[in-house]
């Protein structure tokens, strides 16, 4: 469906105008598609993301601002994302012996298998993207990649 039809907008000030609001859009419904997905699981996008993260390292640990300079959301409150995880048993918290201020975090073996089982999930949401064919989904990503610049 047009953006327009979307948000029952006639027209807009210009294409660009029009794109920025196309993604605004796009992106909260992006968003709530993967939280719906989530929420089955009792996870946020934010935590989701920091497991991923964290599977990157794996076997290895990783110190909470490594962690937040990767994350999709910057202003996520990582220490407080890492609690939360931490008290469903998903990652293990350690002080780091060379600097003891820093902490170094790790997935534990229930957050792999519950990334595993996320994995194929994902390929639910995924689906909903397939009416995009694999050009198109090149193309677009190029041209997300380029707005960013």
């Amino acid at each position: 469906m047009k953006i327009e039809e979307e948000i029952k907008q006639g027209k807009f000030r210009s294409e660009h105008h029009k794109l920025l609001i196309n993604q605004l859009f796009t992106g909260k419904w992006v968003v709530d598609l993967i939280s719906r997905h989530l929420k089955n699981f009792d996870l946020t996008s934010e935590q989701y993301n920091v497991l991923r993260i964290l599977r990157g390292q794996y076997p290895g640990a990783i110190a909470v601002n490594a962690i937040c300079e990767r994350m999709i959301d910057k202003m996520s409150n990582v220490s407080r994302l890492v609690d939360k995880l931490q008290k469903k048993e998903l990652v293990d918290r350690k002080v780091n012996m060379e600097d003891r201020r820093q902490m170094d975090i790790s997935i534990t073996e229930k957050g792999l298998k519950l990334l595993n089982i996320l994995d194929e999930e994902e390929e639910k949401l995924i689906a909903r993207l397939t009416h995009l064919t694999e050009e198109e989904a090149k193309q677009l990503n190029q041209l997300l990649d380029k707005l960013r610049n």
